[in-house]
């Protein structure tokens, strides 16, 4: 059984189109565990409804407030093998469950399955999320996910199944930080489950203007960041080489900031002349060229121009340095 668990306040307007979805797949042997977050519409009668007339379907009320404590509620009573989450704002591919469950059966413990996502929307879909589609769809065909976790969440938050025992030694819902699918996503990375190639698109990520991930101070710039600089800082950094901040707009203040704070030492580098050799935060601002002056440093690149990103790349990539051990994009 795949135990599906679904968050939802306040989306009457689409919840009908989500769980058609999901009574519609193929495969049939799961449950959905639908919580509410205080709905102050008819988002919880709606549901309701639906679990009157299908065993399957679940509701229930958050105990706390906010996603990660409905996540929690959902999961104390999921009894499935298989554990996956869904936004009550979207839509299921019919063969999305049966393709995924496929794919896991055949790789084994150890394995997240995901799937290709297309973004959809009454009004049409900005160049900003058209960009974001295409870059995770490149990475999810190949499985290489990871390979640019430090840029944007890699795996979509309701686009993923794995072996309950594998998200359980992930930490399962536990951790108290937003966003909650990036945090998720980093300790899928830590534990080292293998992403599945797919080339497929199992799911339909609706977009309009008040969804969550657009209107919630938990899911602003800064706490992206603070969750990178976290697990990099955990995972990648290596105390024993010299540390490097590439770039001084926004997010390199902010990690610089932050180092600061937790009394860590950085060079702090940038190609732009008017601000070389000048000071910010009491950090001397240093050429890009210092880098080679320095032995087997590691890099955290906070360059957001495209242009600029493949002028770095090919820059490091003469000093023989390598993505995700040398050097690591953060935008």
């Amino acid at each position: 059984m795949i135990s599906i668990l679904i968050p939802f306040k306040n989306t009457e307007q689409f919840l009908t189109a989500c769980l058609n979805s999901i009574v519609e797949q193929t495969f049939e042997n799961w449950e959905v565990l639908a919580v509410n977050d205080h709905s102050t519409d008819s988002s919880r009668a709606l549901v309701n409804s639906f679990a009157l007339k299908d065993s399957r379907i679940k509701l229930l009320d958050n105990e706390g407030t906010g996603i990660i404590p409905a996540l929690r509620s959902a999961y104390t009573i999921a009894k499935g093998a298989y554990i996956t989450r869904m936004d009550s704002d979207d839509i299921m591919k019919p063969d999305r469950l049966q393709n995924m469950l496929h794919s896991l059966e055949e790789k084994g413990k150890g394995h997240v399955a995901v799937g290709q996502v297309r973004y959809f929307s009454d009004r049409g879909i900005s160049d900003g999320y058209s960009r974001y589609e295409k870059w995770l769809n490149q990475l999810t065909s190949t499985g290489e996910n990871y390979n640019e976790i430090y840029k944007e969440c890699v795996i979509p938050s309701p686009c993923w199944l794995v072996h309950r025992e594998d998200f359980e030694a992930c930490g399962g819902f536990e951790p108290n930080r937003y966003p909650e699918d990036y945090d998720l996503t980093f300790r899928f990375y830590e534990k080292k489950l293998k992403v599945i190639p797919c080339d497929e698109v199992l799911h339909l990520w609706r977009d309009y203007d008040t969804r969550t991930s657009r209107t919630h101070v938990h899911y602003a710039q800064n706490y992206f960041l603070d969750i990178k600089v976290h697990y990099f800082l955990k995972l990648d950094y290596n105390p024993k080489r010299p540390l490097v901040i590439w770039g001084a707009g926004f997010k390199g203040k902010k990690i610089a900031k932050t180092l600061l704070e937790k009394n860590i030492a950085f060079n702090w580098l940038c190609d732009n002349p008017k601000k070389i050799n000048k000071e910010i935060y009491g950090q001397q601002m240093q050429h890009f060229a210092t880098l080679e002056k320095l032995k087997s440093p590691q890099s955290i690149i906070t360059v957001a121009n495209k242009k600029a990103q493949l002028e770095i790349t090919n820059y490091l990539l003469r000093l023989n340095q390598k993505t995700m051990q040398d050097y690591f994009f953060f935008c």
